[in-house]
């Protein structure tokens, strides 16, 4: 409901809301793309409290490729997508999120909070986050925020790859096509 200024006598002026966009919509066409330039599976992920939901997938076209996570639900500290969006979170929510400490899974070794903390730092300076192997063997993944119109993080894009094609600087290399991806989905979340 649109909040109602009143100034002086020239009556009720009402204040402009952010338009509700779909980030999943949006973002579909440059996922497509994505995908078709690395060939790997991308995926679109969002923030929910500790966690982060795989909410969109392309998969890449090789026979080999990371299988679709749709509606999946993970450890965000855990996800190169979850990463890159608690990069964006400040120590008070970090706290807020994490007042335990941080859960692990059973297959994954998952980082110390102080670990968590430099990581994060890392990755607010390189723009992306890395995933090697923390949530699945064999699975490597980078992930970087899309923003919404007021400049927040709404959700990450994540390009996932088997290890044996994605390690090192081979991994590294999808950083550029992934930030790309990120930024644009982000220039269309602002118009």
């Amino acid at each position: 409901m649109p909040r109602t200024l009143t100034l002086g006598n020239d009556g009720p002026l009402v204040a402009p809301q952010p338009q509700q966009v779909d980030l999943a919509a949006v973002a579909r066409p440059h996922l497509e793309a994505l995908t078709a330039e690395v060939g790997e599976t991308v995926h679109l992920m969002v923030l929910e409290g500790a966690s982060a939901r795989f909410v969109a997938v392309v998969e890449g076209g090789s026979t080999w490729h990371v299988a679709p996570r749709v509606g999946l639900l993970m450890p965000a500290h855990l996800t190169s997508g979850g990463k890159a969006l608690l990069a964006e979170l400040t120590a008070t929510e970090l706290r807020a999120l994490y007042p335990r400490g941080l859960a692990l899974t059973p297959d994954a070794a998952g980082p110390a909070p102080g670990t968590l903390h430099r990581e994060l730092a890392a990755i607010r300076r390189r723009g992306y986050a890395r995933n090697i192997e923390e949530t699945e063997r064999g699975v490597s993944a980078l992930g970087a925020c899309v923003r919404d119109g007021l400049g927040r993080a709404a959700g990450a894009v994540v390009v996932a790859a088997p290890t044996s094609r994605a390690r090192g600087r081979a991994l590294d290399q999808l950083s550029g096509p992934l930030l790309a991806t990120a930024a644009a989905i982000s220039q269309r979340m602002g118009s």
